[in-house]
């Protein structure tokens, strides 16, 4: 139990990002039991924060990330004792959105910080992704509360989206799998997720190849270090054995060589 904290504390990223793929198959799981939901994102929520504080150390950023967590926190509870309430659902899915699109920066920030990867910045790029399809998923929640029929299905077309269908257009969106068995139908729908298309290319495109980069010239150096260290040894010859003369000046200075 021990080793697992101490392991836990070096990759904050690693426990981050397996709480958020556990939530992909907790949620569909859970059916509809708000409560069962919620006390799962208020679980995810504070990995969320620990992860967020451990990564990026400075006081101003820990409070932003308390500061915008703990009105998540409420409106979550809010909006399962009052789920039919639409604007709770709307503020309670922008400030998710907020509360995620926040996290992203942190995690980004944190992976560019400097320029040696670490085994928790390589976690951070898995992390940072499923951060980046969550805050899309609660996009969508508001959107379609403030414009409804916003998406539509090939089951129950006329009915709203749950939770666990836009976080699965989240997902196929960002990895540009596109299976398109969920659509965006409405304008204000079809821009974020054209946004999210975007921001999926770009992640790749700067993100994660920036990491890759990094590890491929850190693998560069460390070859090029071993190779020079046995041609180092290779070349190395033993010092020429000293004469009896010179052993014994050595030891009297005052005596003569030969």
């Amino acid at each position: 139990m021990t080793q697992w904290l101490a392991s836990a504390r070096r990759t904050p990223c690693a426990v981050l990002l397996a709480v958020q793929l556990l939530g992909i198959v907790v949620y569909p799981l859970l059916g509809d039991q708000p409560a069962g939901r919620a006390a799962f994102s208020i679980f995810a929520l504070l990995v969320l924060v620990v992860a967020v504080m451990a990564v990026r150390m400075t006081p101003a950023l820990s409070w932003v990330a308390v500061g915008i967590g703990i009105p998540v926190v409420v409106l979550t509870i809010l909006e399962v004792i009052h789920p039919d309430n639409d604007a709770l659902v709307l503020w309670s899915a922008v400030s998710h959105a907020l509360f995620y699109c926040y996290t992203a920066y942190a995690l980004i920030r944190y992976m560019f910080s400097d320029d040696v990867v670490t085994a928790d910045e390589v976690w951070a790029t898995g992390a940072t992704f499923t951060v980046v399809a969550w805050a899309f998923a609660y996009m969508y929640a508001a959107t379609q509360v403030v414009w409804p029929g916003s998406f539509t299905a090939a089951v129950a077309a006329d009915e709203a989206r749950t939770w666990t269908e836009l976080l699965f257009l989240s997902v196929t969106t960002l990895t540009s799998t596109g299976l398109s068995d969920i659509v965006p139908v409405r304008p204000q729908a079809r821009s974020i997720v054209m946004l999210e298309q975007i921001a999926g290319m770009l992640y790749l495109a700067l993100v994660v190849a920036r990491i890759i980069a990094l590890l491929s010239a850190r693998a560069a150096r460390k070859t090029v270090e071993s190779e020079e260290a046995t041609v180092e040894a290779s070349t190395w010859e033993p010092p020429a054995a000293e004469t009896v003369a010179e052993q014994v000046a050595a030891t009297d200075p005052t005596e003569p060589t030969a």
